[in-house]
């Protein structure tokens, strides 16, 4: 072969190669929320080429069959591995949900069944603990991150090193009792954004006054402030629709975590976190890979 024609066919062969990698090779992302459900397929390279979403039916079958019609509507047909998350309490070994939350799901073999509709590998995780990992991925590698979803509820998740705490899956934060007004309540039925609305009667994207601000910062440092003396993390990521709002209230929360300080405690970097409308989806993108890519 002359060559010209060999070198050609060389720059062919590995621009095919590369093409290969990003094309071929394809993740399935399912981020099952309680009011909506998104898939996803995203390439090797963490690049989301397609989505779909639908309304979270509340019958569990019912679900399964408008997964499995979104599933088959993807352009893409052939999925290496797949990470699903879910909302609520996982048995890991047997691939089960347990509990949903807000969805009315109970002890569902969501692992298996999926992997039915799927045709592909699955691993099932907590959203929280999902988008924490991807969030992770955004900061430095050997980091020990704390993500806390603030939403309707709030989740936690523990990454160290780029890789969930396993110790610390099955993990509730928001549901920790603490002291507020003279009482025991779940730190999220005071802080959450559902909590928000009921004692100011507005969603947080409505709310600019200061001393509503600082309410909701002294509400949240009370419960951030416990886990920071138990988990020691390098830094911690507010998600959630709470966590888009965190310019509003970054400078209370700070002044409050401050004087909740003491000598023992190092307080962590707070940010925001980076992808917030799509941090689970590539957290199921990223889990799946560690796993089986």
């Amino acid at each position: 072969m002359p060559k010209i024609a060999h070198t050609v066919m060389k720059k062919f062969c590995i621009t095919r190669r590369k093409l290969g990698d990003i094309l071929l090779v394809m993740y399935l992302a399912i981020d099952v929320g309680g009011t909506k459900t998104l898939v996803a397929a995203v390439n090797n390279k963490g690049v989301i080429t397609e989505e779909l979403r639908f309304p979270t039916p509340q019958n569990y079958q019912e679900f399964l069959a408008q997964l499995a019609d979104t599933v088959a509507a993807l352009s893409v047909k052939d999925f290496k591995s797949c990470g699903i998350g879910i909302p609520g309490i996982i048995d890991h070994k047997r691939g089960m949900g347990i509990n949903f939350g807000h969805l009315s799901w109970h002890n569902v073999r969501v692992q298996a069944d999926v992997e039915r509709i799927a045709k592909c590998p699955v691993v099932l995780e907590n959203d929280a603990k999902l988008a924490g990992l991807s969030e992770s991925m955004l900061v430095d590698e050997h980091a020990r991150v704390l993500y806390v979803t603030i939403s309707t509820g709030i989740g936690i998740g523990y990454i160290s090193e780029r890789r969930i705490v396993r110790e610390l899956a099955s993990n509730e934060g928001g549901h920790m009792l603490l002291e507020h007004n003279g009482s025991y309540k779940r730190w999220e039925d005071f802080a959450a954004g559902s909590a928000i609305v009921k004692q100011f009667g507005k969603p947080m994207y409505e709310i600019n006054d200061q001393r509503t601000l600082r309410i909701i910062a002294r509400n949240i440092a009370i419960g951030m402030i416990d886990l920071i003396a138990l988990l020691t993390p390098d830094i911690i990521v507010i998600g959630g629709s709470i966590g888009t709002h965190y310019d509003k209230y970054k400078e209370p929360l700070q002044e409050y975590l401050e004087k909740y300080d003491n000598p023992m405690i190092l307080l962590p970097k707070i940010k925001a976190a980076e992808r917030p409308e799509k941090a689970v989806i590539y957290g199921c993108y990223d889990i799946a890979k560690q796993t089986y890519g």
